[in-house]
């Protein structure tokens, strides 16, 4: 039995807590949360016991889950690390490549496992689109086209503190490219604008963007993102290969399909987040507790969240200047 120590106890330490309180092979045995009464009522939520993140660290637990605000995210690895717990951190690591490339050797010299949550790998529509892609059925991947839309945006407090749209939102299809093409990319060119709230680009960042990106074999990969879409949460990838293409699209509230003399209609698609991805935020906890218990390496690792900064970064500094941006 795995027992984990929840840093933060918000929307998604809620997610993560319950999906661990229901495993047969897992307990939440701390929450811990800058706010007393979160950390009290899901720690009751869950049967566990409310701590510090100080004692939880010095305490017996196997791992440590870290869903607290991005800016203490590398801190807290770090501070896991040396006390020897298993870490399942949300992304980003951090804002900055800089530090998270002085928080990687950190774990590294530890010896602990590190698992970032890039949850949109386990997927189960994303997870079969890369098992297919693996196993040879369209041939050789040359094109990814990732579509992701939120239904709002969020208001302008937030994205003050974000990073920015290609940090903060565009960072999971990054990933997600990398995932699906299987190379990194070595060339960024990122176009953004503020179409749906003039307030976000007051504040300096963008709220519709494209970025275009390529690997060193030649391999592309298209991303756009809005933080509008009127119809629900838009989800899609598509990817074309030399023998033929894989699509995965939207999921619907219900299968619901209606026809009569002006078409087919379909029921709408879901509009949240965490109800979108409830599997996928159920099967990345696993596989974390598949690794700890197989002594295996979890994946997403730390250095794909370090290479997803790097290419939200880059693509940051091209939507900034016009020009295209070489990735090291």
């Amino acid at each position: 039995m795995v027992r984990f120590g929840i840093l933060g106890a918000g929307r998604i330490g809620k997610v993560h807590a319950g999906t661990i309180a229901n495993s047969s092979r897992a307990s939440v045995a701390y929450v811990a949360d800058a706010i007393p009464d979160a950390a009290a009522a899901l720690a009751a939520s869950v049967g566990a016991q409310v701590a510090s993140i100080d004692q939880i660290l010095a305490s017996d637990v196997e791992a440590i889950l870290i869903a607290t605000p991005t800016d203490t995210h590398a801190d807290l690895i770090e501070q896991a690390a040396r006390a020897g717990k298993a870490i399942l951190c949300e992304k980003p690591v951090s804002l900055s490549v800089e530090r998270i490339e002085a928080c990687l050797p950190v774990v590294k010299q530890a010896g602990v496992p590190l698992m970032i949550g890039f949850n949109r790998r386990f997927d189960p529509n994303f997870a079969a689109v890369q098992q297919r892609i693996k196993g040879g059925e369209i041939g050789e991947v040359e094109i990814v086209t990732i579509i992701s839309r939120d239904p709002a945006p969020p208001p302008v407090s937030y994205i003050e503190r974000s990073g920015g749209l290609y940090r903060d939102m565009m960072i999971h299809d990054f990933d997600m490219a990398r995932f699906l093409v299987g190379e990194d990319f070595v060339s960024v060119h990122a176009l953004g604008s503020a179409l749906v709230d003039k307030a976000i680009g007051a504040a300096g960042d963008v709220d519709t963007a494209a970025v275009q990106m390529q690997t060193a074999s030649g391999k592309i990969a298209v991303i756009t993102n809005s933080r509008r879409a009127t119809y629900g949460y838009d989800q899609r990838v598509e990817v074309h290969g030399s023998k033929g293409m894989l699509r995965a699209g939207n999921v619907h509230m219900t299968t619901l399909e209606r026809a009569d003399g002006a078409g087919f209609t379909q029921d709408v698609i879901q509009n949240f987040f965490i109800d979108r991805y409830v599997a996928a935020y159920a099967a990345e906890v696993n596989s974390f507790i598949d690794a700890m218990t197989k002594g295996v390496t979890p994946t997403p690792s730390g250095y794909d969240g370090l290479q997803a900064q790097k290419l939200a970064e880059a693509a940051t500094r091209s939507s900034q200047t016009g020009q295209a941006v070489r990735v090291e």
